[in-house]
């Protein structure tokens, strides 16, 4: 499994990659695995504000619907508007070219309420 090193992950499956006062934020590797093929990604608005822990979007496959929750607080900056005409971006990139949203951070010290890449490897692991 791909669990790239220098992200944030949540219990959920999300993850987030910090670039300066912005995060990159989509779901894991395991998270597109287990829903099986994009059908679907429901993204926030631009400019909408996020706050950690709370529904943001909705991702669907053929198997299911899942909600997103928001692995920080902040106002959404970008949206990846590619998903929607190709949701299958998330299945095939989900670090890179699946990313859901990109959001400001209004408190980074949130991060102390996510898993490192060493730590949401052991909880993956766990949930076998």
């Amino acid at each position: 499994m791909n669990i790239p090193k220098n992200f944030f992950y949540t219990k959920e499956h999300e993850w987030a990659r910090i670039e300066g006062k912005t995060a990159y934020v989509g779901i894991t590797d395991y998270a597109q695995a287990s829903l099986g093929d994009i059908t679907f990604v429901g993204l926030p608005k631009e400019k909408a504000a996020v706050k950690q822990s709370e529904y943001c979007a909705t991702v669907e496959s053929v198997k299911a619907a899942s909600d997103v929750y928001a692995p920080f607080s902040g106002t959404v900056v970008s949206v990846n508007g590619a998903l929607s005409s190709h949701p299958e971006l998330v299945n095939q990139s989900p670090y890179e070219k699946g990313y859901f949203f990109v959001v400001s951070l209004e408190n980074e010290a949130e991060k102390q309420n996510l898993m490192d890449a060493e730590t949401y490897q052991r909880y993956v692991e766990g949930l076998a």
